[in-house]
């Protein structure tokens, strides 16, 4: 039996990776996800993810105690000396990362059970405009615990009990400064050389295959394979949009890094005979945004099978799930302990993702 717990895991750790994600063809964004877990033994006690325009480029985790290339731009690079660097960042991590939630379990009155402390931080650039931004969350358990607010390098405490914590960083001026420094000139610096390196990947477009799958009154209208993410799609009736019985889902990341997105209608059999039903998916290509039409085959409604398929040309929004998601994900489902995730942000400068709660 899947524990309610272990499905806000799944839940919380793929919000905390959509939250933030380009806004355009022209924004940049770079991202680390740093999250640690105790009390389930099938996955790391610490992972590090970092994402590029929310694409996975690097990896660590306590297990291979190793910062690992994701991309093959990341890997044709950078050398020796950026890979020991990195690797010894994140290792420095894992005792804090442990420390911590120790220290939130006694907070909490907690004594067992599974439990997590997570950190997602970054910066965005506007090629265009020359805008940034930036953003640092920390997440225990599922729950949005402290918000860095960069503008005013104060700490936004979201619980009582993160109280605590927020005197305790504000109080740390290097950390304060570490932060300002980091997110104003570090990040973005990174942000461009990496944007650079990975130009070819990064900017590349690709089309999406659209499928109708329709099984009695549920009508599945799926959209795969397409590059960037940014993709619309709406189910018509007779020409006009449709709002009820229709459920969209979230974009989601294929494991060669192209994404899928679907939207699932919802009506009766003697509806298809009498009412034209159509699925449009959008998607943005530069300037242009291109919808292809589907039209349902009415003469079989109860068919389980493929009934539609097109390829359309598309341009993805954003970038959901990451290899470390991934197989955090497989073994959770597997998994029958209690288990809660949190979402939050990280700082690539040792000193700040190296303070306790």
């Amino acid at each position: 039996m899947v524990n309610r717990r272990k499905m806000k895991v799944v839940a919380v750790l793929l919000l905390g990776l959509c939250c933030f994600h380009q806004t355009s063809g022209d924004t940049h964004s770079m991202k680390y996800i740093l999250t640690g877990v105790k009390g389930i033994s099938e996955i790391p006690e610490y992972t590090s993810v970092g994402l590029v325009d929310d694409m996975p480029f690097v990896y660590f985790d306590s297990n291979i105690n190793r910062m690992i290339p994701k991309t093959k731009w990341i890997e044709e690079n950078e050398g020796k000396d950026y890979w020991d660097s990195e690797s010894q960042r994140e290792g420095g991590f894992v005792p804090t990362y442990k420390a911590s939630i120790q220290i939130l379990m006694e907070r909490f009155n907690q004594s067992t059970g599974v439990h997590t402390w997570q950190r997602m931080y970054g910066c965005q650039w506007d090629d265009k405009s020359g805008a940034t931004d930036g953003f640092d969350q920390w997440g225990y358990d599922g729950e949005d615990f402290v918000i860095l607010d960069l503008k005013n390098l104060q700490v936004i405490a979201t619980t009582p009990e993160s109280v605590i914590t927020k005197h305790k960083w504000e109080n740390n001026r290097g950390w304060i400064e570490t932060e300002r420094n980091y997110f104003t000139t570090l990040c973005l610096d990174w942000l461009k050389k990496y944007v650079q390196y990975g130009s070819s990947t990064l900017e590349r477009k690709v089309r999406p295959e659209v499928t109708l799958l329709q099984k009695d009154s549920r009508v599945v209208c799926h959209a795969t394979g397409f590059y960037p993410e940014g993709v619309m799609i709406t189910w018509k009736k007779d020409g006009e949009e449709m709002h009820e019985d229709v459920d969209v889902g979230e974009t989601l990341t294929n494991e060669d890094g192209t994404f899928q997105k679907r939207a699932v209608l919802t009506v009766s059999p003697e509806e298809f005979k009498n009412r034209k039903y159509t699925c449009e998916v959008a998607h943005k290509s530069g300037e242009t945004l291109i919808v292809d039409k589907i039209e349902i085959q009415r003469s079989n409604p109860d068919s389980s099978v493929p009934i539609g398929t097109i390829i359309g040309v598309v341009v993805p929004i954003a970038l959901i799930a990451i290899v470390a998601v991934v197989l955090i994900l497989r073994k959770i489902r597997n998994a029958d302990n209690k288990a809660g995730f949190s979402r939050a942000n990280a700082e690539d400068s040792s000193q700040a993702s190296s303070e306790k709660a």
